[in-house]
């Protein structure tokens, strides 16, 4: 006999027979194990481990089949009343617990979209269910807090094909202690050194190191897997490197340890083009290439670094790089106010004003817009939520705009954690701006009212003053709440403020950084090498953060001077430094050089405004050089196509260095290398002027272009094409001869 429902019968049936099991096994298990659930610390992880908080799921903005939790469960007490009290409460059955939505859902008993999330009679499932039986208990304000985690191993040696298990343990504010492991996420940061499932069991999947991310409860704990190259180097390379600081030591530690042999020392001259151009951004004159080069003292490179360190160019090209951060920038303030920005900035630079000083008094800036140019960046940022952003991500190179609507899905900073950050800033206000838009000559004046407080939207009560991590301020306190920030901020115990400087030095230096990207100091991005990065922060606190200092020992190790030549025992190094990485120029330092080369420089005449209309400045002198403007909103076609930071976030991703087929195209055929290389007041007209011999004319464009002599075999072949080319013919040759230099890998990258 046919059933007249067909499959649909079939299918409630299946649901029944399960629902049974279900019920069976509550009804059969001991609550004994399970008597003291709690739903913060108990509750909550199995949702967020099974992905019902997530946001496919449960945890999306509008939730899922009218059921919305918090996202990764940041709001405890309104997922609990999400989950027994709304819909009648008919996702909980206190009476019969087998029988609530709750358990019969994630286990498949009746049909669920999500799929199967628990299995019946497990652990998570018997603490569901004995939650229920024992009332369906909610958080209370005096149960244990998780304070911290903790992973092992720290650090899992394997070869690839090897597995490790790692376990995570959560450590309580009253000192108890649990294994986690088995509700933390676990993510691998670098898939081609490793991978880790759900369980926390890691597999070496090639060489390198690479790190392994437990997160619980917005708390997050990190371990490692390091599987050394297959390279046979004894360990006298290592032992016999030479070795400047302790740079070297903590590189040549972690290459001894991955088994990735060091390149050998670069020569001189591209020494000497590395370091002008990573320390004051401009190539070396002919002049100083053969000087340098005939130098056979010992400590040449010393007191080149010691002079570069105190060139007027160095002022240049540190003050552009710090009004990235800072965001000067014409597009967001008055030509005035740009003006007084910069030449702040500019003004620390060249007082060596210590980094913790040049952020203390940014952060607490007051004034007038122009009298004091710190005040601008609070006009960049003119709400407390925006101010808070930018000021974690400039000074410690932390994101935390996602705890701005819920807690931090990839790092430990919660949705409370945001606004009480962001109430430190509350009470900044601002009047005034006076005078015309367009001309700028408005003066905006930055002052601190006594009272005042940021709403946390979620419960629409301000939380008290606090910086990340750290105590609370007296929220009835009419001081002005960012002393106490800046003196939280530039503490040399504060984790993040130090590390995030020394590595934005170290990518300069390096073409990238200890941690990538630069700007992204979260637990779960750690550094290539952690024990570098904290001896180098250890050095900036002990020199009382002045820069310099950090420059001359990155400048001065042998780290840094360093051949980029790839041998077959470093080959696979990407983060370690075994070798120099080349780097494309940046777009200022790449248009100085060219210009430096032809000399011709370009016009800096007009600046984009918001409304995608253009307005004529004369603030740029015909020499001005790409690295002296103070505006990002100059227009430039060469700047904008090769990567300029528009300084419109806070962000390292503004800036690109990548090369892309436009800029391809515009070296070969567009106006900048051409029309300059062909300008009657340009250096080609003056050299050929002096009727140069063709050895002297080859020697020179290398000089000029590549900072070196040419080899030999350079020498000759271009000495053949000189000796064959007619009188009327050699201007067109020798552009030629200055394009190929110029479009040449070796100009176009920092080596």
């Amino acid at each position: 006999m046919h059933c007249l429902f067909g499959d649909p019968c079939r299918s409630i049936a299946a649901a029944l027979s399960m629902l049974l099991v279900v019920i069976a096994s509550t009804t059969s298990m001991g609550n004994d194990a399970f008597n003291e659930v709690s739903f913060t610390n108990d509750i909550v992880p199995i949702l967020s481990k099974a992905g019902c908080n997530g946001g496919g799921c449960h945890g999306a903005l509008a939730g899922k089949a009218g059921f919305r939790l918090s996202l990764f469960g940041y709001d405890p007490a309104s997922d609990h009343l999400a989950i027994t009290r709304e819909s009648l409460g008919r996702r909980v059955d206190l009476a019969e617990p087998a029988t609530s939505l709750l358990l019969i859902k994630p286990t498949m008993a009746v049909p669920h979209k999500g799929g199967r999330r628990l299995e019946v009679g497990g652990e998570d499932y018997q603490l569901l269910a004995a939650w229920i039986a024992a009332g369906c208990p909610g958080p209370t304000p005096h149960e244990r807090q998780l304070s911290s985690l903790a992973i092992e191993p720290e650090e899992a040696l394997l070869t690839p094909g090897e597995q490790a298990a790692f376990r995570v343990t959560a450590q309580y504010d009253d000192g108890s202690t649990r294994d986690v492991t088995r509700w933390a996420r676990f993510t691998a940061t670098d898939a081609t050194v490793a991978t880790v499932d759900g369980n926390g069991m890691a597999t070496a999947i090639g060489h390198g190191s690479g790190a392994i991310t437990a997160w619980f409860s917005s708390q997050i704990a990190v371990g490692r897997v390091t599987a050394p190259f297959p390279n046979e180097i004894p360990q006298s390379t290592f032992d016999d490197a030479p070795r400047a600081n302790l740079i070297d030591d903590l590189v040549l530690e972690q290459l001894s340890r991955l088994r990735l042999a060091p390149s050998l020392a670069c020569d001189d001259a591209t020494f000497l083009r590395r370091a002008y151009l990573d320390t004051i951004g401009r190539l070396p004159t002919t002049d100083e290439v053969r000087d340098y080069l005939a130098d056979s003292s010992p400590k040449k490179r010393e007191r080149l670094v010691d002079l570069l360190l105190a060139r007027p160019e160095f002022v240049d090209y540190w003050s552009y790089k710090w009004a990235d951060i800072f965001l000067v920038t014409g597009s967001a303030l008055r030509p005035a106010a740009v003006k007084a920005y910069a030449s702040w900035i500019r003004d620390r630079v060249a007082e060596n004003t210590p980094w913790d000083e040049l952020v203390s008094d940014v952060v607490t800036a007051s004034g007038s817009s122009i009298d004091n140019g710190a005040t601008n960046f609070f006009a960049v940022h003119q709400d407390p939520e925006t101010m808070a952003e930018n000021t974690s991500q400039a000074f410690l190179s932390l994101s935390i705009g996602c705890a701005k609507c819920h807690n931090h899905p990839l790092e430990k900073w919660t949705n409370d954690q945001y606004y009480a950050f962001a109430n430190l800033f509350a009470r900044v206000r601002a009047k005034g701006w006076g005078g015309d838009a367009r001309n700028g000559d408005g003066i905006r004046t930055l002052y601190v009212e006594p009272r005042g407080d940021l709403l946390q939207p979620r419960t629409g009560r301000p939380l008290p003053p606090a910086p990340l991590d750290g105590d609370p301020l007296d929220a009835d306190s009419e001081a002005d709440r960012r002393d106490a920030l800046a003196a939280w901020l530039t503490a040399p115990d504060n984790p993040y403020f130090t590390r995030a400087i020394v590595n934005r030095v170290w990518a300069n230096f390096f073409g990238i950084g200890l941690v990538n990207p630069i700007d992204d100091l979260r637990a779960t991005n750690p550094a290539s090498n952690e024990k570098l990065l904290g001896a180098l922060a250890d050095y900036t606190i002990a020199h009382d953060y002045d820069l310099k200092a950090l420059m001359r020992l990155i400048l001065l190790s042998e780290t840094y001077g360093r051949g980029s030549q790839v041998l077959p025992e470093n080959a696979g190094d990407r983060l370690w430094f075994a070798r120099a990485y080349p780097t494309r120029l940046m777009a200022e330092v790449l248009s100085d050089a060219i210009s430096d080369v032809t000399d011709v420089r370009d016009a800096y005449t007009e600046i984009a405004l918001n409304d995608g209309s253009t307005q004529k400045v004369d603030a740029y002198t015909a020499d001005t050089r790409a690295l002296e403007l103070t505006d990002s909103a100059v227009k430039n076609y060469f700047l904008e196509t090769f990567g300029r930071n528009d300084r419109e976030i806070t962000c390292e991703c503004e800036r690109s260095n990548q090369p892309s087929l436009v800029q391809v195209l515009h070296l070969s055929n567009g106006s900048t290398l051409n029309d300059k290389l062909s300008s009657k007041a340009g250096y080609l007209t003056q050299l050929l002027a002096t009727e140069p011999s063709d050895e002297a004319l080859i020697e020179d464009a290398w000089l000029r272009v590549l900072s070196r002599f040419p080899s030999d075999e350079e020498r000759s072949a271009f000495l053949e094409t000189l000796k064959d080319t007619a009188a009327d013919e050699k201007r067109a040759v020798v552009e030629d001869l200055y394009w190929s230099l110029l479009t040449s890998r070796e100009f176009l990258f920092r080596h």
